[in-house]
């Protein structure tokens, strides 16, 4: 059923809506927004698309490490897990705090729980997924305490705008460097001699990547509404055409509840004991700081590059938008998925015009929805997504002109943290960075951090400290990134 749209007054930046579509409207405040139905929904099936990927390789990843008598003999109940999830989590973070921001199991946190976790350290997937369950507790307890709302107001505006510019370089790095062999790009390539090298062009993932990034810069340049979706669509139906990618194996299918999942967190805190509880302990803090600085790091910079930020440089609403991962991360937990976190994609549908949780809850339906349609989305290339990633990669570097690049003490802080956001394939290194480098920098200006009252902010030590620490875990007995495959 379409909206009825009544005839707008001269001036007024959206549309007229009457009825239920009049009080949805107003709930999402979309005349403050300057945003519409279309707008939104568009916005929010671009997120979806871009998101999709994870209803497959979050279970391929957790399957390896989460089974029962042999890897992957739980994938089904995966699939339910990640896609409930990650409706939730978005669900909430469209009601509670209105953004166009989708959450879903993180990528890198479940590399790390499946293969570092439990098949390195040896831990029971009962017991880990008890680590994410403890996780999202605490996160819902220091986001009523106000606690990471502070540490979210504590980044500088500096840091939130170099954010916004890494985690563009960063999702267009991931959209390039995708694997040939599970559908990626490939036009960026591991060399062993310079690191990385331009890929084969030859190669059909590569052509028709390029092939959708030139459709929708065309669709872009004509302003045709929905650009980055209808890229993804043209690039994969292209793609089955051509033979280069299967043709999806069905449309619907039965979606597999996860009984052998469902509320296993609770019997793995019963495994907790006098000899693994300091292991315990340095897992889930691992858990906590890595997600608590790509969420605060995605909502900076995703934030900022929709125009959400004051003029203070602080996130409205920042409480409930942390909320909404706390939610989503102890739901995750219960059914049997690894921490839930806000994606960078969502700043696909920011570039596509969302403004607001209207967006959001377009995509955490679709989630909801796809639990039936796994065949169709599972068809869909990476590379098809390649376009959308690139082109909004292209939109956040705006930020970049507002760095204030002529004073060392702003712009050395803020080249680490967008340096290191791609090439370190983690948001939370490249504001780890930015966090140790700042305060440093700007006492060595002789224009340390203060606080209101005058005093020396020490806070911001304190937060490059914890991030030293953070980092230290992962390589004292847990593997890298790099090495846990991320």
């Amino acid at each position: 059923m379409e909206p009825e749209v009544l005839q707008s007054e001269p001036g007024m930046p959206t549309p007229q809506y009457s009825g239920f579509w009049a009080k949805l409207a107003n709930f999402f405040k979309f005349s403050q927004h300057g945003t519409n139905f279309r707008t939104e929904t568009l916005a929010g099936f671009t997120i979806f698309m871009t998101m999709a990927y994870i209803l497959v390789v979050n279970p391929l990843i957790l399957s390896d490490a989460i089974f029962l008598q042999e890897p992957r003999d739980l994938f089904g109940e995966q699939v339910f897990a990640t896609a409930v999830s990650a409706a939730i989590a978005t669900l909430v973070m469209a009601l509670a705090a209105n953004y166009p921001f989708a959450l879903a199991p993180g990528m890198g946190l479940n590399a790390f729980f499946a293969y570092s976790v439990v098949l390195t350290l040896g831990f029971d997937w009962r017991l880990a997924l008890a680590a994410v369950l403890v996780e999202g507790i605490i996160f819902i307890i220091l986001t009523f305490t106000n606690v990471r709302k502070q540490i979210v107001d504590a980044i500088p505006m500096t840091l939130k705008t170099a954010t916004s510019v890494g985690i563009g370089m960063f999702i267009a790095y991931i959209g390039l460097a995708g694997d040939p062999a599970t559908g990626g790009a490939g036009l960026i390539a591991a060399s062993p001699v310079t690191k990385t090298t331009l890929g084969a062009l030859g190669n059909p993932n590569a052509l028709l990547a390029l092939f959708g990034i030139a459709l929708t810069t065309a669709f872009l340049v004509r302003r045709v509404r929905g650009a980055l979706l209808w890229g993804i669509l043209a690039t994969a139906v292209l793609g089955w055409i051509l033979g280069v990618t299967p043709w999806p194996r069905g449309i619907v299918g039965a979606p597999q509840f996860p009984v052998d999942l469902f509320g296993q967190a609770f019997a793995g805190l019963s495994m907790v004991s006098g000899t693994n509880w300091i292991d315990f302990v340095a897992v889930l803090l691992v858990f906590l700081f890595v997600d608590m600085f790509d969420t605060v790091g995605t909502l900076s910079g995703v934030g900022k590059r929709a125009g959400f930020l004051t003029e203070t440089g602080e996130l409205p609403r920042t409480n409930q938008a942390l909320f909404a991962d706390a939610v989503g991360t102890t739901a995750g937990a219960i059914v049997g998925t690894s921490t839930v976190t806000t994606f960078v994609e969502s700043a696909a549908g920011v570039a596509e015009g969302g403004r607001t949780g209207f967006t959001a809850l377009v995509t955490g339906l679709l989630f909801a929805l796809a639990i039936f349609f796994v065949p169709l989305f599972e068809a869909i290339p990476a590379y098809a997504t390649t376009p959308a990633l690139v082109i909004t990669g292209v939109l956040m570097m705006a930020g970049a002109a507002d760095i204030r690049w002529a004073d060392p003490a702003e712009a050395v802080p803020a080249f680490l943290t967008i340096f290191f956001i791609p090439l370190s394939f983690s948001i939370a290194t490249g504001l780890s960075l930015g966090f140790i480098a700042y305060p440093l920098a700007k006492t060595f200006q002789g224009k340390a951090p203060r606080s209101h009252a005058g005093d020396l902010d020490f806070g911001g030590y304190f937060r490059g400290a914890v991030c030293v620490y953070d980092a230290a875990l992962w390589h004292v007995g847990i593997k890298s990134d790099e090495e846990i495959g991320r």
